[in-house]
C-alpha cells in the first residue's frame, strides 16, 4: 500500500484515563495530503478549517512503511512547527472493510497561541485513506 493520497487525520491527547469522556481527547484533525517528491522524500499538505501547514520529510521503505515529516505554516499570524512520525499500518489478510491507515505520534516543535500551547507536546495520531 502506497502512502500517496489524502487522508482524513484525527490526533489525540495521550490520556490513559479510560474515564475521560472521549470528546475531550481530541487534539486535531483535518486532510492530510501526502506526496512522494522523489524515492524517499515525502511532501504534502495538512489542515483544517483556519489552518493548513506545509510538509516536508522522508519516507523509508521496510514492514511498515516509515514516515517522518514537519509541518511549517502561519496561522492565525503565529508560527506552528510540528514533526511527525507515522507508519503505514500492513492490511490484515482476512481483514473485512479494512481501509488503509497510517498511525504514530505528533510532537509541537515551536510553542504558539501566546504561549499556552507548550513546545514538546506529544500526542498520538491516525490517518485513514479517503
Amino acid at each position: 500500500m502506497s502512502f500517496v493520497g489524502t487522508w482524513s487525520y484525527r490526533s489525540l491527547i495521550n490520556n490513559p484515563d479510560l474515564s475521560a469522556d472521549f470528546s475531550a481527547l481530541e487534539f486535531g484533525q483535518g486532510t492530510l495530503v501526502l506526496t512522494e517528491l522523489e524515492p524517499g522524500r515525502v511532501g504534502g499538505t495538512i489542515g483544517g478549517p483556519g489552518w493548513s501547514l506545509e510538509l516536508t520529510g522522508a519516507v523509508q521503505p521496510g514492514d511498515p512503511v516509515e514516515l517522518q515529516f514537519t509541518g511549517k505554516g502561519e496561522v492565525a499570524g503565529e508560527t506552528w512547527i510540528y514533526s511527525y512520525r507515522g507508519y503505514v499500518v500492513p492490511s490484515w489478510p482476512n481483514g473485512v472493510d479494512q481501509r488503509d491507515a497510517i498511525v504514530g505520534s505528533i510532537v509541537r516543535d515551536v510553542p504558539h497561541s501566546h504561549g499556552t500551547a507548550a513546545a514538546g507536546y506529544v500526542a498520538s495520531w491516525y490517518a485513514v485513506r479517503q
